[in-house]
């Protein structure tokens, strides 16, 4: 049996102009979730779609995900409908026989659009990267979420009683790497689950050695999950591992030209370069993931705090995180 139905993000909603929403960003990329009755198998402590989760079905982070008829979607495209759109990224829910549907939705955006498209996923089999490849997936990605083994194992493995290990989303994103090649691999990672910014960035900094993308999120509370009573990040926190990220990635500076105190925080760069300088248009603040993903408000609401941007910032935003930076780096 087929998909009928997937789970739509209420932005791409408003994009597709599949219901009339008005929003002050557009998504630039179309953001889908696979449909299933159950809840996901995987027992992850912050995420709505978890076993034990009582939080609503329809929710992933603090965004709505409403079903809609998978061939009305597809009209969508069909029609060249949803000009904004620069990517297709279909989200994983694991539950038995996934695969299966996965790739039928692949195969049938593929049939009905030339956008690109991306698949997030638990770890899967050698085999299941080939099927996805070949069905016209571009690049994948496999979301360790957390910075550490031990943090791991606490929100989403061994102590939560799920499915996943450290060493299976490791091994999954080596053979996805052969599969998909270099850059073609992104991985999620969320900040404010107890690691420190240097273990983050130390994660970043062996990830981006091996050709691997790091997506960074802001850890979000949800009602009715195990970690709703928890805290998210500090924003000066979460800049500083934006810019640790930022710099990595774009191999500007090494994780050894990075000075951390004993409290893992970092305070200085080796550089004679100004933050300014190293920031360039603010590109650091912004979403980060597949090519034209840009998730509007998945970790924050409108009004603010931004830890990530879904667009570019303005003049005085960028003064203003750059001084903000400065005085944290340079006291």
């Amino acid at each position: 049996m087929f998909p009928k139905n997937i789970r739509v993000s209420i932005g791409t909603v408003a994009a597709l102009g599949l219901k009339n929403i008005l929003t002050d960003v557009e998504s630039t990329t179309a953001y889908f979730m696979t449909f299933t009755n159950s809840r996901c198998i995987a027992n992850c402590s912050f995420c709505s779609q978890a076993r034990d989760s009582a939080a609503e079905k329809d929710n992933l982070s603090r965004v709505m995900w409403p079903k809609y008829a998978l061939d009305d979607v597809l009209n969508i495209f069909r029609l060249g409908h949803g000009k904004s759109i620069q990517r297709i990224c279909i989200q994983v829910i694991n539950y038995p026989g996934f695969i299966n549907d996965v790739e039928y939705l692949v195969r049938n955006f593929k049939d009905n659009t030339s956008i690109p498209i991306s698949v997030d996923s638990c770890p899967l089999k050698k085999a299941d990267y080939k099927r996805l490849k070949e069905a016209g997936v571009e690049m994948v990605g496999i979301p360790l979420d957390a910075a550490t083994p031990e943090i791991f194992e606490k929100v989403k493995g061994k102590m939560v009683a799920g499915p996943y290990r450290w060493e299976g989303h490791m091994q999954a994103i080596e053979d996805a790497l052969k599969i998909f090649g270099s850059e073609n691999i992104l991985t999620n990672l969320i900040v404010g689950l107890g690691e420190t910014e240097e273990e983050a960035s130390q994660l970043m900094q062996s990830l981006n050695n091996k050709g691997v993308k790091i997506a960074l999120f802001a850890f979000t509370p949800l009602p009715n999950t195990p970690l709703q009573n928890e805290n998210p990040p500090i924003l000066i926190s979460y800049r500083r591992v934006q810019l640790a990220r930022y710099l990595i990635t774009n191999n500007i500076l090494n994780i050894s030209d990075m000075i951390f105190n004993g409290k893992g925080i970092l305070k200085h760069l080796n550089t004679n370069k100004s933050l300014k300088l190293l920031i360039g248009d603010g590109e650091a603040f912004m979403t980060t993931g597949c090519p034209g993903c840009n998730r509007p408000y998945y970790n924050e609401r409108p009004r603010g705090p931004l830890y990530n941007y879904p667009r570019r910032l303005t003049s005085e935003e960028l003064f203003m995180e750059i001084k903000n930076l400065e005085r944290v780096l340079n006291d």
